[in-house]
């Protein structure tokens, strides 16, 4: 089956990660733009060259899985800085309805993000104001969100009165704000006269109260006036959604809906709120699961899946923390050692597990990856990953694990996420930020002219990393090339033996 991608933005996650995961399938083809054609980070991509990809041989397509910020706003972070024209943006959604009209059959999967409000100052993906007014602007509405839900503490309440921000600052954020909510209910009309098959409208980086909060409720509310709840789904998110809507795509078409049953590393983990995120862990899986096109097992025994949740005890702390002060209750409260002999054994009986590795927030957990690698068990998995939030991890794994049937090619993508979840987000960025970057006289976002320099630095470390597991010998991974997409620290790209 053949399908196209219009990705969110032209980082690896959103680009490439999907067509790793198609390569795993020999009866997957998914054609992707050329990075040339998706802009550069806060560069909007050309919006005449998406419509031309989109409409391109499109009655040759079983299937598309569209960025609705890509089409509208030329990116994720265009789609925080635009000034565009209410009648413009609309405009831009007719190249759905000629893909529609040039093949009735078509399936479209769509999504589009509920604008995040980050809580912290810094303009890096944001409006250049938000270095000075970003944790304000944040904690201004959250707060006035507080109040009127739940009433505030006398310090609350004093709090918010103290805040001031400049007029002009408000009234250009909430007026972009309100502008992509009603293209998130110009895309529902699309939804409900058929354009759109399937919708999904993440969060990025959610908060209970605030701004996202009050999005949510609003789209929520034209959601279930319309009766659509049922072809959408909004829950917290991002980048991993375009590989949730490609598992749909082919369990959609394959007519298969597999059954998921999953296990956690602690007793809290279902209850627990991973950071960036507005609800408990096990209900966030059941949107993942469900957008995948698959369903909840009721035990093991039945599932076609078992979904290991390596979660944390009690708290999530972020993967970088050093040892000393990582939360007593990741020990307390959870038992590793039981939770990864429980999947060498699933393993040993024939059964296919996944492992979300979820116990930390931007990257995985060394002591899991250690403890299944002294088992074995690593190249048994039928899929893993490790990276930023929990619902990135969690939809990434079920994609994975869903979609791929040529277990070679699943073990080369498993080594290409520990080699970057594990061991690039949780080891080697924070020791590279720590004392490379400050003896070269660079920094996060500027290596100067010595960017390269600083790529191999990284590439040497996590190559000599990796070829200490056990897995290295059985399935030995060259890192050919380490690039920083977007220049920064925060992520990296890589070229292993053919993945890039």
């Amino acid at each position: 089956m053949k399908g196209k991608l219009l990705p969110l933005d032209e980082r690896p996650c959103n680009r490439v990660f999907p067509q790793m995961i198609a390569r795993t399938n020999k009866d997957l083809e998914l054609e992707v733009p050329t990075l040339e054609m998706l802009g550069s980070k806060r560069i909007p991509a050309d919006p005449e060259d998406i419509n031309r990809f989109l409409l391109n041989k499109v009655e040759d397509f079983e299937f598309v899985v569209i960025s609705l910020d890509m089409l509208l706003y030329g990116g994720l972070i265009p789609s925080r800085l635009h000034h565009l024209d209410h009648a413009e943006a609309v405009r831009r959604f007719d190249v759905l309805r000629k893909m529609r009209m040039a093949k009735p059959a078509l399936k479209i999967y769509a999504f589009q993000c509920i604008m995040r409000a980050p809580s912290y100052d810094s303009s890096e993906e944001e409006p250049e104001y938000y270095a000075d007014w970003g944790y304000l602007l944040f904690r201004r509405k959250y707060l006035m969100d507080l109040g009127e839900r739940e009433g505030l503490s006398d310090g609350e309440a004093a709090e918010l009165a103290s805040i001031e921000i400049p007029d002009e600052v408000i009234c250009d954020y909430e007026r972009r704000r309100a502008f992509n909510e009603s293209m998130n209910i110009e895309a529902l009309r699309l939804l409900d006269d058929g354009t759109i098959d399937f919708l999904v409208i993440p969060q990025d980086d959610s908060a209970p109260y605030g701004y996202t909060a009050i999005s949510q409720k609003r789209v929520i509310s034209e959601l279930k006036r319309h009766e659509l709840d049922m072809r959408c789904m909004i829950y917290p998110g991002a980048d991993e959604v375009s590989m949730s809507l490609l598992a749909r795509a082919y369990n959609e078409a394959v007519g298969y809906s597999p059954r998921v049953w999953p296990f956690f590393a602690s007793v809290l983990g279902p209850q627990i709120i991973p950071l960036y995120e507005d609800r408990p862990m096990m209900e966030s899986l059941k949107s993942h699961v469900r957008v995948t096109g698959a369903r909840l097992a009721d035990s093991p025994q039945e599932a076609d899946l078992l979904l290991a949740i390596n979660c944390p005890g009690k708290v999530m702390q972020e993967s970088f923390v050093p040892e000393s002060e990582k939360d007593l209750s990741y020990t307390s409260y959870r038992q590793l050692f039981d939770f990864t002999h429980r999947i060498a054994e699933y393993l040993a009986e024939g059964r296919r597990v996944a492992l979300c590795d979820s116990a930390f927030a931007n990257g995985g957990d060394v002591q899991c990856i250690r403890y299944l690698d002294r088992l074995g068990a690593l190249q048994g998995l039928c899929a893993y990953a490790g990276w930023n939030t929990n619902c990135n991890t969690l939809g990434t794994v079920l994609a994975q694990a869903l979609v791929g049937t040529n277990q070679d090619e699943i073990v080369r993508n498993t080594c290409y996420r520990i080699i970057e979840d594990v061991y690039y987000q949780a080891l080697v960025r924070p020791r590279v930020v720590a004392e490379e970057l400050p003896s070269l006289g660079l920094g996060y976002y500027d290596f100067a002219d010595r960017e390269e320099l600083v790529a191999d630095i990284i590439r040497a470390d996590l190559q000599g990393r990796f070829d200490e597991l056990g897995l290295a010998r059985s399935c030995p991974t060259h890192i050919e090339r380490v690039y920083m997409p977007w220049h920064r620290m925060f992520e990296i790209g890589m070229e292993i033996e053919g993945v890039a």
